[in-house]
């Protein structure tokens, strides 16, 4: 009987304390009093966690229960600095941040005794190196996005900084970011939160996205302002324009920033009333079908004076992409550039099913948009850019070598600027000031020593990009292709070209189908322009109709 009740023990010692403090301090010595300062809160807890009913085990375990709760608010740190081991990808491994670190400050990078990575585990991948390397001693390397329609084509740099809002981030870190950005000549995207004063002030190159909200050019009932979107887009600093369809840390899925959140300075910048939830839809009001978006992308190629315009989207299904290539057909309106976000993605906070099930992780989409866009002969009037977990030099490069024409780093830049993974972005409790609005903790993240890293960061990395793009035998990092890589399975290793094809051009429009890509025309076949929606439902393997003998 008496062990149902041992968990009350420490309880039990409190209040007897506190009993006896008191008295000690009435009859005895003043001293005692500052026992009763002690134990005095411990016995109110104790009381106050047996008559609440939310937690059971603080009911009955007053006041020792609170240990697991303090244990659970510091579990990313503890595991991180103690128990963590070097490879451990949660999301991102203690090497790979420990890199962004070393880069940003300028400290060496370098690591002895060879690799910690198992090479010959299934998963591996490694660059193939020449037998003649080269030096490339400029590594400010860029590409100029711009199709024919385009009148103001913007040369970027090929790594970025991904979509992340001013709201999601603080001012503070906005303004490194952006200041980072400017000092080492590339492009910030603003994210859908719209442009804050910190962008503005930090003068860097912006990519202006625009999502279902509208925010920065929208009406009072949440709709599409083309009148604030002609201000706005006339800004020099607005470089490039970009439709957000989805993001990889959460496709599909809306969001709502209650009042309480909302600061001036965010209203300010979303162009939204204060005292009011937010309420970002999961679909844009502009456009329903693939022709519609098509259309939307040319107008707003008009209404900033010939921008370049484009979308992102992390890849779901494969025929609605497929759609939109049909639209491009119909219309005549190509989009300068598309972004491919991948499912590992994640600046923002999402729920576990969307962060983890939803979407098609980046080497794949990557893979597919490159591939679907050769298949319609219109790869070489867009330029793609991919984002997902992209912080390294050799993350760069597989990229490119699939397909991306440059770069974005949402999470590698945050890591720049001091960002130690604690993954409390969504509770405004930030410990280093980043992923906050509380002016106290985002005091802590200085803006011209965090500027610096983000600059110095950028340079560093596309000096390693140069690296080993010359060790590849290459003198522009855009050179590299699939065969570049080697790729190991657990039936063996394979090259690049095996494992990630580029597809030969126009072969979507050809009058024949070539035989091992029938997934393709099956796919192709059930895409229409004038909707998202598939014409057939298949209830299990679909054919064309070519193959159907229809």
């Amino acid at each position: 009987m008496m062990r149902n009740f041992e968990r009350y023990t420490i309880f039990a010692l409190i209040l007897l304390g506190t009993v006896l403090a008191l008295v000690g301090a009435v009859l005895f010595s003043p001293w005692w009093w500052l026992a009763v300062a002690l134990l005095l809160p411990l016995a109110v807890l104790g009381v106050r966690d047996l008559i609440q009913t939310r937690h059971a085990i603080l009911r009955n375990y007053p006041v020792i229960g609170h240990i697991r709760f303090l244990a659970e608010n510091f579990r990313p740190e503890i595991r991180q600095y103690m128990f963590e081991g070097d490879q451990d990808e949660l999301p991102f491994s203690r090497q790979a941040r420990a890199l962004v670190y070393q880069r940003a400050k300028g400290v060496e990078d370098k690591r002895p005794f060879g690799t910690i990575e198992n090479v010959y585990g299934s998963g591996y991948s490694w660059l193939t190196h020449s037998a003649t390397p080269v030096h490339n001693a400029d590594s400010d390397f860029r590409v100029t996005i711009g199709g024919s329609a385009c009148r103001q084509p913007y040369s970027t740099s090929l790594y970025n900084i991904s979509a992340m809002s001013f709201g999601a981030l603080s001012g503070n870190a906005i303004l490194a970011l952006n200041r980072g950005a400017k000092k080492a000549g590339f492009a910030q995207d603003t994210g859908e939160g719209g442009i804050s004063r910190y962008h503005r002030q930090g003068g860097g190159d912006l990519i202006f996205q625009i999502a279902s909200g509208y925010f920065g050019c929208r009406n009072p009932d949440g709709s599409f302002s083309r009148e604030r979107f002609v201000q706005l887009s006339a800004d020099p600093q607005i470089k490039m324009i970009e439709i957000k369809l989805s993001q990889g840390a959460k496709p599909g899925h809306g969001g709502m920033l209650p009042a309480s959140k909302i600061s001036a300075e965010i209203a300010e910048a979303r162009g939204i009333p204060m005292g009011e939830d937010c309420i970002s839809p999961p679909a844009h009001s502009t456009f329903s079908t693939p022709v519609g978006l098509m259309e939307f992308v040319g107008e707003l190629r008009e209404l900033s004076q010939g921008k370049p315009v484009g979308f992102k989207l992390c890849i779901g299904h494969r025929r609605e992409f497929l759609s939109m290539i049909k639209a491009m057909l119909k219309t005549g309106i190509l989009p300068d550039f598309i972004v491919i976000d991948g499912a590992e993605g994640g600046t923002g906070a999402a729920p576990v099913e969307f962060a983890n099930r939803v979407g098609m992780p980046m080497l794949e989409g990557l893979t597919f948009v490159h591939n679907a866009l050769r298949g319609a002969g219109l790869r070489h009037e867009i330029h793609l850019g991919a984002a997902g977990k992209i912080i390294s030099a050799y993350d760069i490069a597989r990229a490119l070598a699939l397909g991306a024409d440059w770069c974005n780093s949402g999470r590698g830049f945050m890591f720049a600027i001091g960002c130690i993974q604690a993954q409390a972005c969504h509770t405004n409790k930030c410990p280093v000031g980043i992923a906050t609005q509380d002016p106290v903790r985002q005091r802590a993240l200085d803006v011209g020593d965090k500027s610096d890293r983000v600059a110095r960061f950028h340079r560093n990395t596309m000096h390693a990009l140069g690296e080993i793009a010359g060790a590849a035998g290459l003198t522009d990092p855009s050179d590299f292709m699939p065969y570049h890589f080697m790729f190991r399975q657990s039936t063996g290793f394979r090259d690049g070209n095996e494992v990630y094809p580029y597809l030969p051009r126009g072969f979507l429009l050809a009058d024949e189908e070539i035989p091992g890509l029938e997934d393709w025309y099956d796919r192709w076949e059930r895409a229409t322009p004038d909707s998202f929606a598939p014409p057939e439902i298949p209830f299990g393997p679909f054919a064309s109709r070519r193959r159907r003998g229809v």
